[in-house]
C-alpha cells in the first residue's frame, strides 16, 4: 500500500507538464501515472493545482548560530517552505564565526539539526584565513567553497584576493570541491567607492562605485583560474546579460563553470533602488532595465543554469542610514522568489518546466544532490502544490522571515500562490503554517 496519493494536479516534469498521479512510498516517488487505482493510506487532491518540484535553493545566508537576529534557521526555513523551498544550501556567514572549519561545521550542523524544517547542505568558506582547512571541510561534506572577489562586509571573511583564489582552487580541485565565487573586481570596487563615499552620497554614486565593468572583470579572472587549475566553478548572482555571456563562452570552450542568477534581478532594475532605497540594496547591485532585459534573454536561453535567492535578510537598524554606501545590503527572497518568477517569467518566454529546471533540477545536477530537485520516480517526493490561478499581493502578514517589514516585494501583486509544500511526503506547509514537528536532514553532495 502507499502511503500517499498526491491526485490530479498539473505535474510538471522535463518532459512538460501534464496531469497524473504520484504514488508516493517511503518518502520518495514510487508511481506516476494517468490515474492511481492503488490503495493509500492518504490522499491529497491537487486539480486545478500545479506540482512543481521543490525548490532547491542553494543561496541563501540563514545566519545561524551567531545572528540569529538577522535571520535563523527556523524563520528562515518556514519562509522557505511557505515559498515552495524544500532544500537550500546555507552559506559560511554571515553565520558568526562564519563556516571556516570542521568545529564551525559541527556548530551549524547541531543548529540546522534542531531548527531546520527543510533538508539543507552546508557551504564552507575560502578565505586567506583558511587555506589549512580545506582539506578538513571537505571530509565534513560540505556542499563547496564560497569565496568573495571584493569585500563582504564581514571582516572574519576577507576577500580572496588572486593568489588566495588560486591556490584555494588548486586544492579544491584535488578534493573534488566546487568553488562558488562573489563576482566583483575589489581593486575597481574600491577605487570606485573612495572617491563617490561622501557626505551626501546618492543612490545614484552607489550604483556608479559596482558598474557591470566590476562584475566581468572578476568573472574572467574567476575563470582563467578555473581554466588553469582544472577547478568546477560556480558564479552566484550574476546580475547581467554581459556577464552569462562571458561564462557561456567560458564552457563552450571546455571550463566547467556554471551561472546563477537571483529572482530580484529579473524583477527590479536600478529605478527602482533609486525610487525604493534601501531594501533593494545588494552587489552587485540592480542594473538598468536594458540590461535587466539582457539577463532574462540569457536566463531562457539556458546561458544561467541555476537561480537561488541570495536570501540575506537584516533587522530594519541596519537599512535606515542616510549614506547608501553604509546601509547593509542584502534582500529576502525565498518566500517571494517563485511568485516573482511565475508573475514575471512568461513575458519573457519563461515556462513552468524551464522554471523548475532552473530552480530545482538544474542546482541539484550541478551539486549532486541525489535524489533532489526532479519530479520523478526514484526521487525524494519533495513538491510544491501552486494555483496559478489565485492571483494576491503579498501582505507583511503572510511573511514568516524576519523583520518582513524589509521585504521590497511587500505589495506587488503575485501570479499564483503555494497551497502547500512537501518534504519527502510529508505536508510540512499548508495554507501559512508549517508543521513545527518537521526536521531537516544534511544532504551532502555524491
Amino acid at each position: 500500500m502507499l502511503d500517499l496519493i498526491v491526485r490530479g494536479g498539473q505535474v510538471v516534469t522535463p518532459g512538460g507538464v501534464q496531469q497524473c498521479d504520484l504514488g508516493i512510498e517511503d518518502g520518495r516517488i514510487a508511481v506516476i501515472a494517468p490515474e492511481l487505482s492503488q490503495a493509500a493510506r492518504a490522499e491529497q487532491d491537487a486539480r486545478g493545482l500545479y506540482v512543481l518540484p521543490g525548490l532547491v535553493d542553494l543561496h541563501v545566508h540563514f545566519n545561524e548560530p551567531g545572528r540569529t537576529d538577522w535571520e535563523g534557521l527556523r524563520s528562515g526555513t518556514s519562509a522557505l517552505l511557505a515559498g515552495g523551498g524544500t532544500t537550500f544550501g546555507d552559506m559560511p556567514l554571515n553565520s558568526d564565526p562564519p563556516l571556516l572549519d570542521a568545529a564551525g561545521f559541527a556548530a551549524k550542523l547541531q543548529a540546522a539539526q534542531a531548527h531546520a524544517h527543510a533538508d539543507f547542505a552546508l557551504w564552507g568558506g575560502l578565505t586567506p584565513l583558511n587555506l589549512d582547512r580545506l582539506p578538513e571541510l571537505a571530509a565534513c561534506g560540505v556542499l563547496g567553497l564560497k569565496a568573495f572577489m571584493s569585500d563582504s562586509g564581514i571582516p572574519e571573511f576577507p576577500a580572496a584576493n588572486e593568489a588566495t583564489l588560486h591556490a584555494g582552487m588548486v586544492q579544491a580541485a584535488r578534493l573534488g570541491l566546487l568553488v562558488a565565487v562573489h563576482a566583483e573586481s575589489d581593486g575597481l570596487t574600491g577605487r570606485l567607492s573612495a572617491g563617490l563615499n561622501r557626505p551626501g552620497a546618492s543612490w545614484r554614486d552607489y550604483l556608479n562605485s559596482r558598474p557591470v565593468q566590476a562584475e566581468l572583470e572578476a568573472i574572467s579572472l574567476a575563470v582563467s583560474l578555473a581554466r588553469e587549475t582544472g577547478c568546477r566553478l560556480h558564479v552566484v548572482h550574476v546580475s547581467s546579460g554581459a556577464g552569462a555571456a562571458l561564462i557561456a563562452e567560458a564552457r563552450a570552450s571546455g571550463v566547467d563553470v556554471s551561472a546563477e542568477t537571483c529572482p530580484h534581478y529579473l524583477s527590479f532594475t536600478e529605478d527602482d533602488l533609486i525610487r525604493v532605497g534601501a531594501a533593494l540594496k545588494c552587489a552587485p547591485p540592480l542594473r538598468p532595465q536594458q540590461v535587466q532585459d539582457e539577463l532574462w534573454a540569457a536566463v531562457v536561453r539556458g546561458d544561467i543554469q541555476t537561480l537561488g535567492s541570495d536570501h540575506s535578510p537584516c533587522p530594519p537598524g541596519l537599512k535606515t542610514s542616510p549614506n547608501p554606501f553604509e546601509v547593509w545590503g542584502g534582500i529576502p527572497g525565498v518566500q517571494s522568489g517563485l511568485g516573482a518568477l511565475l508573475t514575471h517569467g512568461p513575458a519573457h518566454g519563461l515556462t513552468l518546466p524551464r522554471l523548475a529546471d532552473l530552480t530545482a533540477q538544474a542546482p541539484a545536477r550541478r551539486f549532486r544532490l541525489a535524489g533532489k530537485g526532479e519530479i520523478a520516480v526514484g526521487f525524494d517526493a519533495d513538491l510544491a502544490l501552486v494555483d496559478l490561478a489565485a492571483p494576491h499581493a503579498l501582505q507583511a502578514g503572510e511573511l514568516l522571515q524576519r523583520w518582513p517589514e524589509t521585504n521590497p516585494y511587500l505589495g506587488q501583486r503575485f501570479t499564483g500562490r503555494v497551497v502547500s509544500t512537501w518534504l519527502r511526503g510529508v505536508r510540512a506547509y499548508s495554507d501559512g503554517k508549517v508543521d513545527s514537528q518537521v526536521r531537516g536532514r544534511l544532504i551532502c553532495p555524491g
